[in-house]
Formats: structure tokens, C-alpha cells, sequence
């Protein structure tokens, strides 16, 4: 890529710049790194009090019986944890905070295509979320569902599960904003020379995830605003007794929440897919593979979804399809993983944070992924269906993937937009603490659910204290490393010492402009890219 030409900006780039003043400036903006500092922010904010609502789980199980909740209001602890989690961090985390604030730069783009809209898209998170946090507070009392609203009992259960649904139903249109203008953005607005094939793998992956976001969202929307009619005007979709199957609501809401885990998980490997290049100081290896597989894990992860249903009810052929489908869907993953070990093979590495977190990622989302092949294989999946197996495998996958793609991202790019460098001594520090942590409370998880005890429960038999305990012993080591990783962060974003513009030695469009960015990135004239985004020679790195 060629040297970029910039104006001369001031020492804060867009934090300096802006057409309202103190918080209108934030709220009302339609620069993109500002709204993805806003996203970032929110989604951050809401992980915290998730994570806290386990930290309460973990409590509440540390021994049999009653401990610190009674059983209602455990049901609902979980049913927040889980929802906050999964619509107000997971989903939105990657995409809209750092989609926003690294995608048009690494396209060379000023923005992206429809700014307000972009805008609009952070508001309706907002709202989503504010309908959330009232629906603990009114009606009935906090919903009680688990984050699945599984028919008949949602649409029976007193309490507010209504405004719950409503508030799904807005974060839903949210997300396919986001993945319209992404979708938008990347065909129409890159720059000279920014081909198909020079396109950075994490905007190829947000590329995917959006495409998955337009297609999928409209049918949780769908879902659940059948769910509002079932409770409020009684259709009986859903209820047996006036005609309605409830089996036909885990079809539709595993249609959207299956290729939703990979709204979730693909973002992730964009980041570990642009992280792994730069620390390796090599080219990424099969460019092309990877970017085969993220279209492909888009296409199959929408024709799996059945798997979540094998104790259900389900045909014999059905179960032995969906269990296929799944042993494939496991394929593009692989290749992944493959080819970031690849890339690392006898490669320069730098064990700075943005990596440890991205090596992480690795190791947990492949475990994650191997005991998703014991779920998927149906002979298997009959004895741990709703153990804490599955629970121990989701947390894997989504915060052992996302989680630490998360946090891969948030240290390898933040510095780049807020020109400070937080302390990588602490930052390392923290990951071993966030690891031990992280291992001891799921591994135990996954053991005492192969022993078989179910999820969802407040309380259980006494042979499972041991395992529980040392589940609830590693949330506290893991909530640990992530206050010490967050006041590190924090504290070297605002306060830390001043970075240059290309701290990590990338390749990418994004190192070559100022840090923090100036307002519409780069100076009167585009950028014009003539090499790959992990071309390091070309790019005058090596």
C-alpha cells in the first residue's frame, strides 16, 4: 500500500473534531469511530454486569441448596446473564463496535455508506437494551425463561416476558442495519486498488457476518413477535391444546440463533486472522482458503440448526442429517485454525497481548469446537443434552472464541484509535490470571455435566459439590484478570504514554494514517493500495 497522505490534525485526530459539544457530540455523530467507540463502550458496560450475574450463578451453586437466591430468582439471574450476554455483547461486540472503527479505514474508506443510518442503529441498541433493564422492574417481575424463551412456559409464566420479546425484536433490527450498511460499505466504497482479493481477512469475515445478519435476524424478529401474540392475544401458535406445537418455536428460533453463533464467532476470526500476520511477521497463509471459509461457514451454519433438537421430537433421517450437516459445518473451521498455525510456523513472533489473547482463541474455540462434534454426533448428544456439557461447551465457543477475540481486538486496536498505549507488562499479567481462571471454572463445568448433572438448575445432588466449587473458585480467579485486563485498559487509553502510528508493524490501510484518526481518515486524496493487506516487504515492515 502506498505512503497515505494526511492533513495535519491535531494530537486527538476526531476526538478533537465534531459539530456538538461535550456528550451531543457522541450522541449525535455520524463519524464512524465515534459510533463504534459508543458501541464499544455500551457492549462493554453490559459485559460487565453479565459477567457479575455469573460471578451471582457461580455463588448461588457453590454449594447444595439455597445459598444466597431462592429458586425464582435464580431463573431470572440466569435469564439476564444470559440475554444481556448474548443480544447486548456478543452479537453486537465485534461487528458494530470494532466493524465500525476499523472496517471503511481498512478499505479506504471515509465512512461508512449510510452514516445516519449507522447512527440510527446505535440508538435502537440503546433502546433494545432500555426495554431490557425495564423489563426487570415491571410487569410480573424479571422474565424467567433463559435466554431460549421456550414455548409453552414463556408464553404461559406471569412474568414480563412480553417486554422482554420487544426488546429482542428492536436489537434485532439493529443488527441488520449494522450488516446492511456493512454489506453496502464493502461492496461500494473501497478504494483505488482495493480489490477483492487485497480486502483485510477481518473486513472478509464482517463481510460474511453481514450477509448472515440480513438473512437470519428478520426470523428471531419474526419469532418472537409471534411470541407477543401467543401471550397477549392468545393465538395458540405455539399451544398444543388449541392446535399449536410448540416444537415448530425451537425451529424458528434455531434457525436465527444457530448462524447467530456465528455472527458471534466469525467476526472473532477476522480479528485472529489479521493479529496472527502481524505478529508472526509473515503473510497470512491460504488467504484465499480463509476467505472461502468464512463465506462457507455463512452458507452451512444456516443448515444446522436442528442439532439443538435431537431430544426434541425428530424423525430418525432428520436426526441423521442434521448430524452430517454438522460434522461438515466443522470443515471451513478447521481450515481456520489450520492455517493460523500455519502462519505462526517458523514465523518472527512477538508475544505482545493482542497475540496471547489471539493464541487463546485458538486453543479454546478448537476445544470448544471439538466437544460441539460430541453434541453434533446424535448418539452422544442423548446422554449430555442439557448437562452442563453444553454449557461448559457454549462458554467455550463464545466467550473462549468471542470473548477473547474481544479482547484480542480491543488490545491490538484501541491504542491505534485513542494514540495511548496501555502497560503490556500488566496486560500479560492479566491474560494468565483470565486463563487459569478460565480453564478451572469450564473444564469443571464440562466434567460435572458428563457426571450428569442438568443445566438450568439452582440446586443439585451433593456428589457434584467438589466440581462446583472449583467451577465457582475459577469465576473468581476469571473475574479477577478481567477487572485487573479493564483498569489496564483504561488507565493506558486515557493516561498511558502517547503511541505511534504504527505500534504493531501492520500492513493494513489503518497503520498508515495518524493516531487517534483524524475525522474522515485520510487526507483530500484517497489512498491508492498496490499490495496485499499482509505484504510486509511491499509495505516496507520487513
Amino acid at each position: 500500500m502506498s505512503e497515505v497522505t494526511t492533513p495535519t490534525t491535531s494530537d486527538r485526530g476526531f476526538f478533537g473534531e465534531g459539530n456538538y459539544p461535550s456528550i451531543f457530540g457522541w450522541i449525535f455523530s455520524t463519524d464512524h469511530k465515534r459510533i463504534g467507540l459508543l458501541y464499544f463502550w455500551s457492549v462493554t458496560a453490559f459485559f460487565c454486569v453479565g459477567v457479575l450475574l455469573g460471578l451471582l450463578l457461580r455463588l448461588e451453586l457453590f454449594a447444595p441448596g439455597e445459598t444466597i437466591m431462592g429458586p425464582q430468582t435464580y431463573n431470572a439471574a440466569f435469564t439476564l446473564h444470559g440475554v444481556i450476554m448474548i443480544f447486548l455483547f456478543i452479537i453486537p461486540g465485534i461487528p458494530a463496535a470494532f466493524g465500525n472503527l476499523i472496517m471503511p479505514i481498512q478499505i479506504g474508506a471515509r465512512d461508512v455508506s449510510f452514516p445516519k443510518l449507522n447512527l440510527f442503529s446505535w440508538w435502537l441498541y440503546i433502546t433494545g437494551a432500555v426495554l431490557a433493564v425495564t423489563s426487570l422492574f415491571t410487569g410480573g417481575g424479571p422474565p424467567d425463561t433463559g435466554w431460549t424463551f421456550y414455548v409453552p412456559f414463556s408464553a404461559q409464566t406471569s412474568t414480563n416476558v412480553s417486554l422482554a420479546a420487544i426488546a429482542v425484536f428492536v436489537l434485532g433490527f439493529s443488527s441488520i442495519l449494522t450488516g446492511l450498511n456493512f454489506v453496502t460499505t464493502i461492496h461500494r466504497l473501497r478504494t483505488t486498488g482495493m480489490t477483492w482479493m487485497r480486502i483485510p481477512l477481518f473486513t472478509w469475515s464482517l463481510y460474511a457476518t453481514a450477509w448472515i445478519q440480513i438473512l437470519a435476524t428478520p426470523v428471531i424478529g419474526i419469532t418472537v413477535a409471534l411470541l407477543f401474540a401467543e401471550r397477549v392475544l392468545g393465538t395458540g401458535l405455539f399451544d398444543p391444546a388449541q392446535g399449536g406445537d410448540p416444537i415448530m418455536f425451537q425451529h424458528l428460533f434455531w434457525i436465527y440463533s444457530h448462524p447467530a453463533v456465528y455472527i458471534m464467532v466469525l467476526p472473532g476470526m477476522g480479528v485472529i486472522s489479521d493479529i496472527i500476520p502481524v505478529f508472526s511477521r509473515k503473510p497470512a497463509f491460504g488467504y484465499k482458503a480463509i476467505v472461502v471459509s468464512s463465506i462457507a461457514i455463512a452458507f452451512a451454519g444456516s443448515l444446522v440448526w436442528a442439532h439443538h433438537m435431537y431430544t426434541s421430537g425428530m424423525s430418525d433421517m432428520a436426526v441423521m442429517i442434521f448430524s452430517f450437516l454438522t460434522f461438515i459445518v466443522a470443515i471451513p473451521s478447521a481450515i481456520k485454525v489450520f492455517n493460523w498455525l500455519a502462519t505462526l510456523y517458523e514465523g518472527s513472533i512477538l508475544l505482545d497481548p493482542p497475540l496471547l489473547y489471539a493464541l487463546a482463541f485458538i486453543l479454546l474455540f478448537t476445544i470448544g469446537g471439538l466437544s460441539g462434534l460430541v453434541l453434533g454426533a446424535a448418539a452422544a448428544d442423548v446422554h449430555v443434552h442439557d448437562t452442563y456439557f453444553v454449557v461448559g461447551h457454549f462458554h467455550f465457543v463464545m466467550f473462549g472464541g468471542t470473548g477473547m477475540a474481544f479482547f484480542a481486538a480491543m488490545h491490538y486496536w484501541l491504542p491505534k484509535i485513542y494514540g495511548r498505549m496501555y502497560d503490556k507488562t500488566v496486560a500479560t499479567v492479566a491474560w494468565g490470571v483470565i486463563m487459569v481462571g478460565f480453564l478451572i471454572l469450564y473444564i469443571s463445568m464440562k466434567v460435572v455435566g458428563m457426571m450428569g448433572m442438568p443445566r438450568r438448575y439452582y440446586d443439585y445432588v451433593p456428589e457434584f459439590t467438589g466440581l462446583n466449587q472449583l467451577a465457582t473458585v475459577g469465576s473468581w480467579i476469571l473475574g479477577i484478570g478481567l477487572v485487573l485486563m479493564f483498569v489496564n485498559i483504561i488507565r493506558g487509553l486515557f493516561w498511558g504514554d502517547p503511541v505511534e502510528n504504527n505500534p504493531w508493524g501492520g500492513a493494513s490501510l489503518e497503520w498508515q494514517i495518524p493516531s487517534p484518526p483524524p475525522t474522515e481518515n485520510f487526507g483530500e486524496e484517497d489512498p491508492v493500495v498496490t499490495h496485499g493487506p499482509y505484504d510486509f516487504k511491499k509495505a516496507g515492515i520487513l
